[in-house]
């Protein structure tokens, strides 16, 4: 099991470029006859759309799209040999996520969303993303919440395949308002169950019943949906099989069954087990589940739950979405029962917790050769520096351009310093290197090459724009003069110069979207935290690690995570079970822990530091354990 680098996102052409409205939306189901009031209470108001809902716009009116590229941190081979496609852990805001992946390409929707229960008990992992985020559910109530769940549930209908599922996991804060608004999506006539999950556990509460079960709404896309009734079953109870064996006459639901029928003729008419009531118990939550399945997430859900949806509703081989993924169980659960999967949480803690989540998963199968494929780790809205500069040039420029808004210049262009057009303007494009500057020379070369265009020559068009991560004083000089020289005969030639990464660069990413500000945040560039850790050895093989030196790099950033790897191999980094994702009383990231080797000798540990603003860092070092 390894793990590369690489540059970009090898994108298809319906995943980078956004569809039309008419090729991205289906009309909402039509259900008139459903949603009107009897003639004999008069003219009654009935909303038939659901909330946030725009005739002309969709959830665009409230929610403007943002298209952005993913940038792919790593491919993490786990054994698979074969060419395949991988698996994708995205990073991200899953809305616009979402409007960028092909119509009718999910068989199976599984979805936590945050419950509508107050923000503290939302905010789990403390990333600024994800606090943005929270922040703008509750600014106004109820509906507020529900219009920024319908815009997903949209998205999430036009992903989903004819034959597709979605299972929405909620509790009684709004079950009874998401249920209505899903009626309004995907069809009242494709709802197919309310089920609810029971669960045991203590209660602090005298003022009424403890309230101990979640609601899980499911839908289907269409009358065609997949649903594997004999991969679910549950044995039948001793009691009613004791029942079958003692059943005289033919009376009630055993009609038919003879007094004194054998075990054995019971077993072979009841063997294959029932399919379960919408109602169930023996899966246990929070801190029933087993030690060994528990990763700390605060709202982790047992893995026997997924295992149960997906396989009712997927088969082998069919993709799975998850778009809150929280502590990674769905991903998990499809990545053991042979499914694709798509996860998807705008905090880069889950993501992390996720990925090392299903490398253990994979680790522990390797053991009995089974090898699982492999999965990218993506981020969508927050690029680190560092990597963007590992880019060769041809990456670069496609990965800019698509961040810009604007499209590759076409191949027959023979015209190498324009690198692409936004609303007919040439765009040029520097080095990827961090240090590097767009010079003299470059901004004299895309001038001419200005020049030369059919735009130039016929529409009397001189505008340009040149982005890079700096430019030199002898650039912006030249820059000025074509401005100020060549308005004789010709136009101003326009170079407007933008540095990639500066507000500028994001205010036009805003402009391109949306008049709110704030969107321009869905655009930032981070740089990785120095981690520094210090150790000190005890008796007994035991090591106290700490890593509270580590320097948060990026502004109004503090640590968030810390993961360990006390058997790192120098090239892929695995945490260790149980550092994962911990935290000390208050809450608050654990930067100093203690391991206990099993043996003495030299090992080389490393140490993964995430932060608020999406940067990572990781440091190693090679200890020797007396």
């Amino acid at each position: 099991m390894t793990t590369q680098q690489p540059q970009q996102h090898d994108t298809t052409e319906s995943e980078s470029a956004p569809e039309s409205p008419e090729q991205l939306y289906d009309p909402l189901p039509p259900q008139e006859e459903f949603w009107r009031p009897p003639a004999r209470f008069g003219s009654v108001p009935v909303e038939q759309e659901p909330l946030g809902w725009d005739r002309q716009r969709r959830f665009e009116r409230h929610y403007p799209r943002v298209n952005l590229p993913t940038q792919i941190i790593e491919r993490v081979h786990l054994g698979k040999t074969e060419p395949h496609q991988p698996n994708r852990l995205i990073s991200g805001d899953n809305l616009h996520v979402m409007r960028q992946i092909p119509s009718n390409s999910i068989d199976l929707i599984y979805i936590d969303p945050p419950f509508f229960s107050g923000r503290q008990y939302n905010v789990l992992w403390g990333d600024n993303n994800e606090l943005r985020s929270f922040n703008d559910i509750w600014e106004d109530g109820m509906p507020g919440y529900l219009i920024w769940l319908n815009a997903r549930l949209f998205e999430m209908k036009r992903l989903l395949k004819p034959t597709g599922s979605i299972y929405v996991h909620c509790d009684w804060h709004a079950t009874h308002y998401i249920k209505v608004e899903m009626d309004k999506i995907f069809g009242h006539e494709n709802f197919r169950n309310e089920i609810v999950w029971c669960y045991a556990g203590p209660s602090n509460t005298n003022r009424w019943f403890p309230r101990k079960h979640d609601t899980i709404l499911f839908y289907a896309a269409t009358s065609k949906t997949v649903f594997n009734r004999d991969a679910v079953r549950v044995p039948y109870s001793d009691a009613f099989l004791a029942r079958r064996r003692y059943t005289e006459g033919s009376s009630g639901i055993a009609a038919g069954y003879s007094e004194g029928r054998d075990e054995k003729t019971v077993s072979e008419s009841f063997g294959e087990g029932k399919i379960p009531e919408d109602w169930w118990t023996g899966i246990q939550s929070g801190g029933m589940m087993s030690r060994k399945e528990r990763i700390g997430y605060p709202t982790q859900k047992p893995e026997a739950l997924l295992e149960r949806i997906i396989k009712a509703s997927s088969n082998e081989g069919d993709t799975v979405l998850d778009c809150f993924i929280g502590g990674g169980t769905t991903a998990s659960v499809a990545q053991r029962l042979n499914r694709k999967w798509i996860a998807i949480d705008q905090s880069q803690v889950a993501i992390a917790v996720t990925q090392e989540r299903i490398k253990q998963q994979a680790q522990t199968r390797e053991l009995e050769e089974e090898p699982h494929p492999d999965f990218t780790v993506e981020r969508w809205g927050v690029y680190e520096i560092d990597r963007l500069a590992q880019m060769d040039s041809d990456g670069f420029i496609k990965f800019v351009l698509a961040a810009f808004g604007a499209t590759r210049r076409n191949n027959s262009d023979n015209e190498s310093s324009i690198h692409g057009w936004r609303n007919q303007i040439p765009i040029w494009v520097g080095s990827p290197a961090l240090d590097s500057q767009a010079t003299h020379e470059d901004v004299q070369s895309f001038a001419n090459a200005i020049r030369r265009t059919v735009q130039y020559q016929d529409a009397n068009l001189r505008d340009g724009t040149m982005l890079a991560w700096g430019f030199s004083p002898n650039a912006r000089t030249a820059a000025d003069r074509l401005r100020q020289q060549e308005n004789i005969n010709i136009d101003f030639i326009r170079l407007k110069q933008i540095g990639i990464g500066t507000p500028e660069f994001r205010e036009h990413i805003a402009g391109q979207s949306t008049d709110r500000a704030d969107y321009s945040e869905f655009l930032t560039f981070v740089q990785p935290p120095v981690v520094e850790v210090a150790w000190r050895i005890h008796g007994g093989k035991s090591v106290t690690f700490d890593a509270g030196d580590s320097i948060v790099v990026n502004s109004n950033a503090n640590i968030i995570n810390v993961q360990w790897d006390f058997d790192y191999d120098g090239s892929r980094f695995s945490a260790t079970s149980g550092y994962s994702f911990q935290r000390d009383r208050n809450k608050k990231p654990q930067l100093r822990v203690t391991h206990k080797f099993e043996r003495a000798g030299k090992f080389r540990v490393a140490c993964r530091v995430q932060d608020s603003s999406g940067g990572e860092g990781t440091w190693n070092g090679e200890i020797n354990v007396q």
